[in-house]
């Protein structure tokens, strides 16, 4: 039995995480911003422990990670958001864009950075950094600039707590969970919530730290930078 942290589980792929882990019999603790989104894990995962906070927001992070006793196994920094309706590069909402670099691209630095200690207590300390293929610099496309710039920088993060990480031994990935039919990804995206999060477990479960520093989809599949 593992022990594992969602950060971001009020809907979608961190919720069905959550399911998933707690209805198998792992140790999931789960993170949500508000008070539905606390009604609505309890009743997909109540074997849970849960938390509550916002991403952007640092001091409360930290409060909750000192609520936090056990080692973390696996940290999956979920929370995400899409961002504003005008993204493109000739048309920008700027203080929306800067908002949604606070959420996307720091704020699962902020919860890393808080559950470290944690984490490294683990005999096989794993994050796991939920991004998307928009993220890739080798990909085409201008739609989304604002969520695509996000997504690229958590890349550039995670290469970087990889690379300092790798020596306390503790395995850094990005992934990418498929186009999922979430609130987020739409009801014509071409992949199952359950399915993505089975992948993206199974994945998880298997990193070693000569998997540190890739980038993966929720297959395993590398994707390029």
């Amino acid at each position: 039995m593992s022990h594992w942290l969602i950060a971001g589980a009020s809907r979608g792929i961190g919720l069905e995480a959550a399911r998933q882990l707690a209805a198998r019999g792992e140790r999931v603790t789960a993170s949500v911003r508000s008070a539905a989104g606390l009604a609505a894990l309890k009743a997909a995962a109540p074997q849970a422990n849960t938390l509550q906070f916002d991403v952007r927001d640092e001091a409360a992070i930290r409060a909750a990670a000192e609520q936090v006793l056990d080692p973390i196994d696996v940290l999956i920094a979920n929370a995400g958001a899409y961002g504003p309706q005008r993204q493109t590069s000739l048309d920008m909402d700027f203080e929306g864009a800067l908002d949604l670099l606070s959420v996307n691209t720091l704020g699962p630095l902020r919860v890393v950075q808080a559950f470290l200690p944690l984490v490294k207590r683990s005999a096989r300390p794993r994050i796991v950094m939920m991004t998307s293929r928009l993220g890739s610099m080798s990909l085409d496309g201008t739609s989304n600039v604002a969520y695509r710039v996000s997504k690229a920088g958590l890349n550039k993060i995670a290469q970087c707590l990889a690379v300092d990480l790798k020596d306390d031994g503790v395995v850094v990935v990005v992934m990418h969970p498929g186009r999922v039919r979430t609130e987020m990804g739409g009801p014509n995206a071409t992949l199952d919530v359950g399915d993505s999060v089975a992948g993206i477990i199974q994945v998880a479960e298997s990193l070693t730290l000569a998997d540190t520093r890739r980038y993966l989809d929720y297959r395993g599949e590398d994707i390029l930078w």
